[in-house]
């Protein structure tokens, strides 16, 4: 195999972070070896399904909500089935049962048993064992968790994280190319090659965040001056309608 063919066997084919918010992905999903498909993980058969069914923290929640929210995740990654390696060539990878892994307590993992009572316990195990309930391992083929696997479990506090990036992410794409302040549409740059277009736009990125940290610093100039008079931080009117608001407001 090339260099080239190496690099593209060894690369991660788990993006960072992606939104698995829509319908047709949140939630239990079927089974795979008895193991519970839900948001890019496999999970015990017997995790409670209220914990599969999480979703994303509300933009308004309250302290108090994060809090109970995030308890929530940390409870669900203790039902995670865990892997135990990384992916080979094709793209197979192997797992054990969160009760093998010392996560939860398990009467089918009798070692499990023993553990500090601390971790969640399996109180009524399947009747009939799965594979991922009587082997030690089990074998997960690529298709399995290919369009929703992720680094960070979701919709935990890690996850909730790194997503935020993404408005950074794409606030810095938007003000990049817009044309009012700059614009980098199809002919800005003659210059032909990488060298070039890469010199171009590392300076243009360097003019845009200076224009920004001057607004911000602008900003906070502002917000002192008007809590040297007594007034609150100036703040930008919310555009976003609410249903709540279009019903009160006139007809």
């Amino acid at each position: 195999m090339s260099s080239t063919g190496q690099l593209t066997a060894s690369a991660s084919t788990i993006p960072a972070c992606r939104p698995v918010v829509r319908s047709t992905n949140s939630g239990p999903k079927g089974t795979c070896h008895g193991a519970i498909i839900a948001n890019g993980n496999l999970y015990c058969p017997c995790t409670p399904r209220p914990l599969t069914e999480l979703g994303p923290l509300a933009r308004t929640a309250t302290k108090e909500q994060a809090a109970d929210h995030d308890r929530q995740t940390s409870e669900l990654a203790r039902y995670k089935i865990g892997r135990l390696t990384a992916d080979d060539e094709d793209g197979y990878h192997r797992v054990q049962c969160p009760a093998a892994m010392g996560k939860t307590r398990c009467p089918l993992r009798p070692a499990s048993m023993t553990l500090d009572r601390d971790r969640p316990e399996i109180l009524q195990p399947p009747e009939h064992l799965p594979a991922c309930c009587a082997q030690q391992t089990i074998t997960i083929p690529p298709d399995v968790l290919a369009k929703t696997a992720q680094k960070h479990d979701y919709p935990s506090a890690a996850w909730r994280r790194s997503y935020a990036r993404r408005t950074g992410a794409e606030r810095g794409f938007a003000t990049a190319k817009d044309p009012a302040s700059n614009d980098i549409a199809r002919g800005w740059c003659r210059l032909m090659g990488l060298a070039p277009l890469m010199l171009f736009t590392t300076t243009l990125l360097i003019t845009r965040n200076q224009r920004i940290l001057n607004a911000w610093n602008t900003r906070q100039e502002e917000n002192q001056r008007r809590a040297a008079a007594g007034l609150p931080p100036k703040t930008r009117k919310r555009r976003r309608k609410t249903l709540a608001g279009l019903a009160a407001g006139p007809p």
